[in-house]
């Protein structure tokens, strides 16, 4: 197994010219800012959006009725089980697999006990506002590449646990993000 990215379009206009290169520019970045994690496998989603769709998350999540640029939604706590927490009209639960999990497969794959095949661990998602990001692009004097890459890791590190409450915290995610970023030419 190992990192993978499920990409989501919500955007009316879809993928428009001079984007052909952004899925394995993300692609690649995932799997650096893994690398230098300690994170080998496991599966995110991104959601490319407008300002109105990024608007109404951060109204619905954060309770800020405005737009921003990246969002991420992590799907376990750092450091937690992984478990599937029903939510909503449904009692909250944690449910337990049972079986022999953990044996590999010929392939390196974790076995399933159920016949089935292995699955990847749901680390979460990232939206990302493509006007938004073109706009701070612009305003950065930086590719969209760049800045879009730049969200991404964020997004990323978020999903992993980071935060920038703090300075100290900051200092962390930042140069974390930045370090990845140089490694796939993408300094500033």
């Amino acid at each position: 197994m190992s990192l993978k990215l499920e990409w989501i379009d919500e955007r009316e206009s879809g993928i428009e010219a001079g984007e052909a290169g952004w899925q394995e520019l993300l692609a690649n970045l995932l799997e650096l800012a893994g690398q230098s994690e300690g994170v080998a496998d496991g599966l995110v989603s991104l959601t490319l959006t407008d300002n109105e769709g990024i608007r109404e998350l951060n109204r619905q999540y954060r309770g800020l009725d405005k737009p921003t640029d990246v969002l991420s939604f992590p799907l376990r706590e750092a450091g937690e089980a992984s478990s599937i927490v029903y939510d909503g009209e449904y009692e909250t639960e944690t449910v337990e697999i049972q079986g022999d999990w953990g044996e590999e497969d010929d392939d390196g794959d974790t076995a399933d006990p159920t016949g089935g095949e292995p699955f990847e661990e749901l680390l979460g998602d990232i939206v990302i506002s493509i006007p938004r990001m073109r706009e701070q692009a612009e305003e950065y004097g930086h590719s969209q590449e760049r800045e879009l890459g730049f969200l991404f890791v964020h997004g990323f590190l978020h999903l992993l646990g980071y935060d920038h409450e703090d300075e100290a915290a900051e200092k962390t995610m930042f140069a974390k993000q930045e370090a990845v970023l140089a490694k796939a030419g993408l300094a500033r």
